[in-house]
C-alpha cells in the first residue's frame, strides 16, 4: 500500500494527503507517551489462529475481565468508554449477507510485471487471491477484475483525520455489485491523534453485513510531512486505542496491515491477539515475519491484470477454499 514518489509528490501537491497539515497530538509533548489510553474492550490471552483454523467469532470471542498476565501488550487503564467518540454517529443500515457457502472462489489469473521465485511457498499454491486498491489505480472494471481471480478487494478508504480517498465511494459499492467481497482500510497518520481518526473512518466507512474487518495500515512513509516517529510505547497505544473504537463500532476486530521496517521497529511480540496482513514481496512470511500467524499476504506490488490500468498489489488469503468459506462465516 506504499505510495510510489510519483504519487506521494502529486499528493503533496494537490493538498490531497489530509493529514498533512495535522497536529501530533494537541497541546501533548510528542516526546511524552500519549494521553489517549483504552481499557474497556478486553481481549483473550491467547494468540490469533492461524486463518486455515478459523477465526473467532466477534461474538464468540472470549472476553476475560483484565488482559492475561504476560501478554504482550496490556492496555492502560481506560480515561473514558470506547464508545464515548461515536455516540453521535449515526449507524449505516443493515444489509442482507450473502451465504458464505455461496460464495465462489475465481482461479488466479493475474500477472506479474517483477515476478519473485517463491519456490514451494509460492502464493500460487493458495487458493484465495485478492487486490488492495486506491484512487491510484483510476476506474476499475470490477467485473473484469473478478474474472481475473479476485475473489475480495480491500479498499482505501481514508488516512489521518480529514482526507476520503476520492474513489473510495465508487469502488465500494463497484466491487461489491461484480461480487468481490470487500473491506475497507485506513493508512494512519503519526501526526494526528488516534481518536480522530477512528472517529473519521467511521463516519465515511458503512457498517454492513458481509463486509470483511477493517484494516488499520501502519507504516513508517519516508515522503509523508509527517516525519515523527514516536517511541514504540506511543505506536502501541495510539493503533490500541484506533482499533478498540473501531472494534466497538463494527463488531469485528480489526486486521494490522504492516511491512517489515514497521514490523522490526514496533509489532514483534505486539497484538497476538489481532488478525495480521503481511507485506513480504521478496520472501515467504514466515521467513520475513518468524512467528508470526497471518490472515492474509501480500505478496506483489507489481501485479498486472484486465480490468485495471496499470499496476496493483496482489494478495492471497491464507488457507484453502474451505477456510475461505469458513473465516467468512465468522467474520
Amino acid at each position: 500500500m506504499r505510495l510510489t514518489y510519483v504519487a506521494a509528490s502529486v499528493c503533496a501537491c494537490l493538498g490531497l494527503a489530509g493529514c498533512a497539515a495535522s497536529p501530533y497530538l494537541e497541546g501533548a509533548d510528542p516526546r511524552q507517551p500519549p494521553v489517549e489510553t483504552t481499557g474497556s474492550i478486553t481481549r483473550p490471552a491467547a494468540a490469533t489462529p492461524p486463518a486455515a483454523t478459523g477465526l473467532p467469532l466477534p461474538q464468540d470471542r472470549p472476553r476475560p475481565a483484565s488482559t492475561a498476565p504476560g501478554a504482550a501488550y496490556a492496555p492502560l487503564p481506560a480515561s473514558r468508554p470506547v464508545l464515548a467518540a461515536m455516540t453521535s454517529m449515526p449507524a449505516a443500515p443493515a444489509v442482507r449477507r450473502i451465504a458464505a457457502d455461496a460464495v465462489q472462489v475465481h482461479s488466479r489469473r493475474f500477472r506479474d510485471a517483477k515476478p519473485i521465485n517463491f519456490g514451494a511457498s509460492s502464493p500460487s499454491r493458495l487458493a484465495v487471491h485478492g487486490v488492495d486498491v486506491s484512487r491510484w489505480q483510476g476506474d476499475i472494471d470490477w467485473v473484469k477484475l473478478r474474472s481475473q481471480g479476485a475473489n475480495f478487494a480491500y479498499i482505501k478508504a481514508t488516512d489521518g483525520g480529514d482526507h476520503l480517498d476520492p474513489m473510495f465511494v465508487r469502488n465500494w459499492h463497484a466491487a461489491d455489485a461484480a461480487g468481490l467481497r470487500r473491506g475497507a482500510y485506513h493508512f494512519f497518520y503519526w501526526c494526528r491523534s488516534a481518536s480522530d481518526q477512528a472517529a473519521w473512518f467511521i463516519r465515511n466507512v458503512p457498517r454492513v453485513q458481509g463486509a470483511l474487518p477493517p484494516v488499520i495500515d501502519v507504516e513508517w512513509n519516508g515522503e509523508s510531512r509527517c516525519t515523527r516517529r514516536p517511541s514504540r510505547a506511543q505506536v502501541l497505544e495510539k493503533m490500541r486505542v484506533f482499533m478498540d473504537r473501531l472494534e466497538a463500532h463494527y463488531g469485528q476486530r480489526p486486521i494490522i496491515y504492516t511491512a517489515p521496517d514497521f514490523y522490526r521497529d514496533n509489532l514483534r511480540g505486539a497484538f497476538l491477539d489481532h488478525p495480521f496482513w503481511l507485506r513480504a514481496v521478496a520472501q515467504h512470511p514466515s521467513r520475513v515475519y518468524p512467528g508470526r500467524n497471518w490472515v492474509f499476504w501480500q505478496y506483489s506490488g507489481s501485479g498486472l491484470s484486465h480490468g485495471v490500468t496499470g499496476r496493483i498489489d496482489l494478495n492471497v488469503f491464507h488457507g484453502n477454499e474451505s477456510a475461505w468459506r469458513a473465516w467468512l462465516a465468522r467474520s
